[in-house]
């Protein structure tokens, strides 16, 4: 992977909008690393920006490691191909910690803190600095399509990808359609998405999207439940997995997903339905002013080694 020295100009403004072949990624942490990733591995040119060059070092460094693990696992048995998966789709990812060195792409996915203020900045920087063609969109998981694209011109080629983590394994991508975006941009990011590997569901402008909006209130009950002391978290976890043929039991999940991001997704959904089973819950609240997020922090529900 290569650090960028200017702004890569190596295509026209002609480029079909039903043929992405350059992505930037902005925001280099475990989503952002991970759609960078799967681009890669489809044959796309990628870039990522991040302001932190430490969290760009972080992103190659994981990008690398998971490339190795794909390849060992198509490729077991032949180490040359195992060597060239992983050049190849290494060579293909650039990075940069300036937004300008990404702009001059076919399409943009954010993927940064999910805060409307500073998701908003950003998509209205880009719809001044990007070519007309590219197509702008936001891995939010629960902030409004229409909100965060609310100050931009664009709004024809303006939508949401939202992966889900880990981004190379998970097959789903929900493509999120906002008021205003076109058939045409529509259609594009169903097929990039499908290019990337991923199985699209589309919804429209909805709080929480699908699967954050049913996932939700079996989130919310299984942590009431843990907090009223109705059962152990080994006991929730274990009867969602033998009872339901779930993988992973609702406060693992909770675990694995950040239990930072389960409070601000139950707070947004909340604070857009006004339906009492998103309420703050104070397990959750205390936990993650504690410091205790999950897997990323060594310790939520559980506690974790490296």
């Amino acid at each position: 992977m290569n650090k960028l020295i200017g702004i890569t100009r190596n295509f026209s403004n002609s480029t079909s909008l039903n043929a992405i072949k350059t992505v930037t990624v902005v925001g280099g942490g475990l989503m952002g690393s991970g759609i960078a990733q799967v681009a890669a591995q489809a044959g796309q040119n990628v870039t990522i920006i991040d302001l932190k060059p430490e969290s760009l070092e972080k992103a190659e460094k994981s990008i690398q490691n998971n490339l190795n693990r794909v390849a060992r696992k198509a490729y077991k048995d032949d180490p040359a191909k195992i060597e060239a998966f992983v050049k190849e789709a290494s060579d293909r990812i650039k990075v940069s910690t300036k937004i300008e060195d990404g702009v001059n792409v076919d399409l943009i996915v954010e993927a940064i803190v999910e805060r409307l203020d500073v998701k908003q900045e950003l998509f209205n920087k880009l719809d001044q600095l990007c070519p007309e063609h590219t197509i702008l969109a936001s891995n939010t998981s629960s902030i409004s399509i229409n909100e965060i694209g609310a100050g931009i011109k664009r709004k024809d080629r303006f939508g949401g990808l939202h992966f889900f983590n880990p981004v190379p394994v998970m097959r789903l991508l929900e493509v999120i359609k906002g008021d205003h975006i076109s058939e045409e941009t529509y259609q594009t990011m169903m097929a990039w998405g499908k290019s990337v590997g991923k199985t699209c569901i589309t919804c429209k402008d909805t709080p929480g999207f699908v699967v954050n909006r049913l996932l939700g209130p079996y989130s919310a009950e299984a942590l009431r439940m843990y907090e009223r002391g109705d059962a152990s978290k080994e006991d929730i976890d274990i009867g969602m997995k033998l009872g339901a043929s779930l993988p992973m039991g609702p406060l693992e999940l909770a675990d694995y997903t950040g239990l930072d991001t389960n409070k601000f997704v139950l707070q947004v959904l909340y604070e857009k339905t006004n339906n009492p089973v998103f309420k703050p819950i104070d397990l959750l609240e205390k936990m993650v002013a504690d410091g205790k997020l999950g897997i990323k922090t060594g310790e939520g529900f559980y506690k974790y080694t490296k």
